[in-house]
């Protein structure tokens, strides 16, 4: 069995299956290997064997960035993927952190280096007359190095969702140990089309997309994510496979619904972090198998579904899987509910998911050691994510460690709220957070989207909270934003950070309303259509 990217790529290197589907354009595997041994080749003919042999991305999903992760298996050295939505000098920061020596872009993103003190970086647009002399008299490659099971692959940046984004080292091993078992469960072989719409410099695309095409043999559908193409571009590339982080399934459900959404051959959509409802909807109107489970950037977490998951709950932990008091550094004592299904010992339960018997896959941060050293003190691996568990084992998501709200004296945690919050027909996302108090402690705000040609009023939100039994009358929003969008990463992922640093405001083009501290009406506001 395959222990690297390199390995798994060699055994394809006379495959004349499908390996690429673009825009009108293929390519075989054969095809697909040749190529990215030409561009490891010259790359390695430029590199400066003394510095980190460290060449980066900055490229969207394309055939391009496909050839580049492979050109850095075949060559031996590590890949940065490049976060493409970062600007200035967050991303000049991102490439010298990385210790990035070449670094590889196109005409669609070249003028986001533009300015930038990229202190020594070799730049390569691969759409230009000099990486095309380059390539051409580049020769035969002679790999870098043959890596082993255990060796990086790429460096990957955290979301960023919680502070600067960090690089995680991304072992060879990752793909061909995650690959097999999406492989069997979904049942994908060389007939299939992965379409892979979520960003390729992500641990999410690499081993929930990435790694199935490789270890199937399946051809690969390189995209942008786009809700509104999202089903032509299914239908026009044949992919029968998907996988999404985020919430790529609440803005595909959010546009208008018609009669043959169900003919495509889509099978299934693996991902994480969709809603229930999202997760029911999407199976239901596409006609496909979803699989959502859990998993944090770093590897050490590990959280899947199975059959009789109860609402609201992401699942089981794989072993060692745990929420800790991070005080104390003891399990905390099981959820307790009440006959509504509320939450009545948060104070006790909710604590921060670990990894108690260890790191589990995480090796680490490249350059950082002192956050390193924050992610596994104690020897154990803390996640960042605030969790309950209930008795059978069942875990369920509280937000992050920056998502604990103190209001009236009484710590709610953001998650269980916006699980109740999305039970509203009309709500798309929703992102609830803490916004100072005018007298003392927080007050509890939710951004809201609507779904297209929905309406929400006052009113009608005053009366669904009330129907809410398991919402504590402290829950109950103070402050409601009604928004066209929310800011996110390059993941999916809502920036929560960005609407705090906004505080209790409508923000561009919203809407806001408000409640006094002892009231259940909101401040009379028209209907926001959507």
């Amino acid at each position: 069995m395959a222990a690297t990217v390199t390995e798994l790529l060699l055994a394809r290197a006379d495959d004349d299956c499908l390996a690429i589907t673009y825009s009108g354009r293929t390519w075989t595997w054969r095809e697909h290997i040749a190529e990215a041994r030409g561009r490891a080749a010259a790359i390695l003919s430029v590199a400066d064997p003394a510095r980190p042999m460290h060449v980066g991305a900055l490229l969207g999903n394309t055939p391009d960035m496909l050839t580049s992760l492979a050109a850095g298996a075949l060559g031996g050295y590590v890949t940065v993927g490049v976060n493409n939505t970062r600007r200035g000098a967050a991303l000049a920061d991102d490439i010298r952190r990385a210790d990035v020596q070449i670094l590889l872009t196109d005409a669609e993103h070249r003028g986001l280096l533009e300015g930038l003190d990229l202190d020594g970086v070799t730049v390569f647009d691969l759409s230009a007359p000099d990486w095309a002399e380059l390539l051409a008299g580049a020769g035969e490659l002679t790999p870098h190095s043959v890596p082993g099971a255990m060796d990086p692959f790429m460096l990957i940046f955290t979301s960023g969702t919680s502070g600067n984004p960090k690089p995680v080292r991304l072992a060879h091993m990752m793909v061909p140990f995650a690959g097999p078992p999406l492989v069997e469960r979904f049942g994908i072989g060389a007939d299939d089309i992965c379409y892979l719409s979520m960003p390729l410099f992500h641990s999410a695309a690499i081993l929930g997309g990435y790694c199935v095409a490789l270890v199937s043999g399946a051809a690969m559908a390189p995209a942008k994510f786009s809700a509104s193409t999202f089903l032509d571009d299914i239908r026009r590339y044949g992919a029968t496979y998907m996988n999404y982080v985020g919430k790529p399934l609440a803005y595909i459900l959010a546009t208008a619904q018609r009669p043959d959404d169900a003919d495509n051959p889509l099978r299934v959509a693996f991902g994480n972090e969709a809603t229930d409802r999202d997760i029911d909807e999407f199976a239901r109107r596409f006609g496909c198998a979803v699989w959502d489970g859990f998993g944090s950037t770093e590897l050490a977490i590990i959280i899947t579904r199975e059959p009789g998951t109860p609402p609201g709950s992401i699942g089981k932990g794989y072993p060692g899987v745990a929420v800790y008091n991070s005080e104390t550094v003891t399990e905390c004592p099981p959820a307790v509910f009440d006959t509504h299904g509320a939450l009545v010992n948060p104070d006790e339960a909710i604590g921060e998911l670990v990894n108690a018997d260890g790191t589990g896959l995480f090796m680490g941060y490249y350059g950082d050691e002192a956050a390193t050293a924050e992610r596994t003190r104690g020897g154990l691996y803390w996640s960042g994510d605030l969790a309950y568990k209930d008795t059978e084992g069942y875990i369920y998501l509280a937000g992050r460690t920056a998502d604990w709200m103190r209001v009236d004296g009484e710590n709610l945690a953001a998650g269980p709220i916006e699980r109740i919050l999305q039970r509203l027909d009309a709500v798309s996302r929703v992102a609830v957070y803490a916004v100072p108090d005018e007298h003392v402690g927080d007050a509890v705000m939710a951004a809201i989207v609507l779904r297209d040609n929905t309406s929400l009023t006052p009113g009608e939100l005053t009366a669904f909270l009330g129907e809410q039994a398991d919402l504590s009358p402290k829950a109950w929003p103070r402050f409601v934003r009604l928004a066209a969008d929310l800011p996110t990463t390059a993941t999916n992922k809502i920036l929560k950070r960005a609407l705090v640093r906004q505080g209790a405001t409508a923000g561009e083009g919203g809407t806001l309303w408000r409640r006094e501290s002892r009231s259940t009406t909101y401040e009379i506001g028209e209907p926001v259509p959507r």
